[in-house]
């Protein structure tokens, strides 16, 4: 039986985005989101004939969305991949944020453009009427820019039109190819807009690694894997060492398992995994994670309790942050032997599964 609940309202610039949008042609449409699909569920239910897909980047937004769509129509697909879903569209939504990642918001514009038949229309919005940035990305297009201010003075939103009249010009490549060193092996991942962390090796990430010995026939699980540069390094040390790395980021994903491929590691596999399920629960020895640092500590619980349930009894969960207190405070009620060592303006936290 499926569960929904209801979806809250579109944050502003992916209303006025829906708006925009609803005044053009268009029957096979793409749309993005900076919360839960709005614009993709009212267009699907707007236009029953329309081939509509909501794209996501992340498997845990696209999961939350579907589960707001109460009694989705037939005509609308939620879509998480690294890449827009391929197709012949008419008709674009892109709703961004300001305080988005830049690299991150060029590389969708450009794929929604090329994924765009010519005739067709791009719609795109900002959470800022007195935006100039992404007016300045979509003149560099050589398109005619036409702008849609919200209807209410106050809003502080703006949306632009850009019909395709041409394929693009020029098309950049975002993705970047980091080599690192691990001990004395040369390694190497792929990074791409809206992976931790494009174009460099996390610090924290390097901390972590370099704290890690594994001996060999070791089974390691990398929670929130993101370019894949432990995962990467410690299955590098030994062919024996068993890898499996986990993200919800589809693009960590193919990342991770672009840089396995490039270091011809076979025995590093990589999934797309949103609520910490891994193959053989509780049978693993060593879990790593990097955990982000929004949301509260909310993910951190979720990518503990993933460690918890994943590790064998007498596992190790080994991790990094810059603000270990909340594991501090935490981790002894369900594990033992919670140890904290600083590593310059970081912080490895261990712990044990209990027996």
């Amino acid at each position: 039986m499926s569960i929904h609940v209801s979806a809250p309202p579109p944050r502003p610039a992916e209303a006025h985005a829906l708006v925009v949008a609803a005044t053009l042609p268009g029957s096979r449409i793409v749309c993005t989101s900076t919360g839960r699909g709005q614009a993709a569920y009212g267009l699907a239910t707007a236009r029953p004939q329309a081939d509509v897909a909501a794209w996501f980047l992340d498997l845990h937004q696209c999961d939350a969305a579907s589960a707001c769509w109460e009694a989705a129509p037939a005509n609308l697909r939620a879509v998480c991949s690294a890449d827009m879903p391929s197709g012949s569209y008419d008709l674009a939504v892109v709703p961004l944020a300001k305080d988005g990642e830049a690299e991150l918001s060029r590389d969708i514009l450009q794929a929604a453009l090329l994924q765009l038949d010519v005739g067709g229309r791009l719609v795109a919005a900002i959470d800022n009427a007195r935006d100039k940035w992404l007016r300045e990305q979509l003149a560099e297009t050589g398109e005619t820019v036409r702008v849609r201010p919200a209807p209410d003075a106050k809003a502080d939103v703006v949306a632009y039109v850009v019909e395709k009249t041409r394929p693009p010009g020029k098309v950049r490549d975002f993705s970047c190819r980091v080599v690192f060193r691990d001990r004395e092996r040369l390694l190497e991942t792929v990074t791409r807009p809206g992976v931790f962390a494009h174009r460099r090796v996390d610090p924290g990430a390097r901390h972590l690694l370099n704290a890690v010995d594994v001996a060999a026939g070791t089974r390691v699980l990398d929670i929130g894997c993101g370019s894949g540069c432990v995962a990467i390094g410690i299955a590098a040390r030994n062919p024996t060492i068993e890898v499996h790395a986990i993200d919800s980021a589809a693009r960590a994903v193919e990342c991770t398992r672009r840089g396995a491929e490039a270091c011809g590691l076979g025995n590093l596999t990589v999934a797309l995994e949103a609520g910490g399920r891994v193959p053989d629960p509780g049978t693993w020895d060593l879990a790593l994670a990097n955990p982000p640092y929004y949301s509260d500590f909310r993910i951190a619980e979720l990518f503990v309790e993933a460690a918890r349930l994943a590790l064998a009894p007498g596992g190790t969960l080994l991790l990094v942050t810059k603000q270990p207190a909340w594991y501090l405070e935490n981790l002894p009620r369900m594990w033992t032997n919670v140890a904290r060592e600083e590593v310059k303006t970081y912080h490895l936290i261990e712990a044990v599964r209990p027996e």
